[in-house]
């Protein structure tokens, strides 16, 4: 599967990007207010009302018992053998990363050849057909469980489809074999959209020891401010999204995202001037007009 196909930015459910006008106030008008809370952060109490010291332990039985129910649905009665998808004819393994193709060498070259095709066929399909991208996933992974790359494969697949237990699973699973930082941030959305923000907090506190890309990091960082809003900490939220990079000059790949979801909470909490601002400053960073930050800057300012 191609890097392109299976990493990027989180999908997130609260911070859908947009686009349109220009403000250049920078990050450092940020209320004074909120630098209490920015120390204090990571030890809101609602946190420590979760069941934390075993989440790990309990949440691997949960998805792991979650993937074997799913594996057995998947076989065949008559032979027990996980059917095959129909491959695409352009699904070739050509077009998989180095990295993807050099784990999968470790395979039988028959098996390889097999297992890559279905990874690129589910690279081909992820964005449009994500259901079916999965299924070319599921099938790489019965026959090749052992691989780190086919299960972070499947996990990710799984996350676009919109199956969070099975994704968590997987993830967990690629983690385990591969001592990375095992797409932290998806696995913490995966969380959240299970109903389970605390955990999505923890994993956040857990990576902190981590060595994750910038992009991930900010990735993180909304998650985990979409996790505080779950649970009713709206100026921890805003928070969460603070840092150097939250700077209205500032253009970076994910810097239209990040300013979107610090407007999308600070309107959540109630700052409606200081939205405004910043739906203006993601709308100005948009170059490619995916959001409806302009939109979200009129809906909230005043209206004549």
């Amino acid at each position: 599967m191609s890097g392109d196909a299976v990493a990027g930015e989180v999908e997130s459910r609260d911070a859908v990007l947009a686009a349109g006008s220009e403000v250049d106030e920078p990050a450092a008008e940020v209320a004074d207010s909120d630098d209490d809370l920015r120390d204090d952060v990571s030890d809101v109490s609602d946190v420590s009302d979760s069941d934390d010291s075993d989440s790990d332990v309990s949440a691997e039985r949960e998805d792991d018992a979650t993937g074997s129910e799913d594996d057995s649905r998947r076989r065949d009665d008559a032979n027990g053998r996980v059917r095959a998808p129909e491959l695409p004819e352009e699904a070739d393994i050509s077009v998989l990363d180095p990295e993807v193709k050099q784990e999968l060498r470790g395979l039988p070259k028959g098996l390889a050849e097999i297992v890559g095709r279905h990874l690129a066929a589910a690279g081909m399909l992820i964005d449009s057909e994500p259901e079916f991208a999965l299924e070319h996933a599921r099938y790489a992974r019965a026959k090749a469980a052992r691989v780190g790359v086919v299960r972070e494969a499947t996990g990710l697949t799984a996350y676009h489809a919109g199956e969070w237990a099975e994704a968590l699973s997987e993830l967990r699973a690629a983690r385990r074999m591969t001592h990375g930082a095992g797409h932290v941030a998806v696995m913490a959305d995966c969380e959240r959209a299970l109903g389970r923000p605390e955990r999505a907090v923890e994993l956040a506190r857990e990576a902190q020891g981590l060595a994750l890309s910038p992009d991930e990091a900010v990735e993180l960082r909304i998650v985990v401010a979409g996790a505080r809003r779950d649970m009713g900490q709206l100026e921890a939220a805003v928070v969460a999204l603070q840092g150097p990079d939250l700077d209205a000059k500032r253009r970076d790949p994910w810097s239209a995202r990040l300013f979107y979801a610090y407007a999308d909470n600070l309107a959540a909490a109630g700052r409606t001037e200081e939205a405004v601002k910043w739906f203006l400053n993601a709308a100005q960073a948009d170059d490619d007009n995916e959001t409806d930050a302009a939109e979200r800057a009129f809906d909230l300012g005043p209206q004549d």
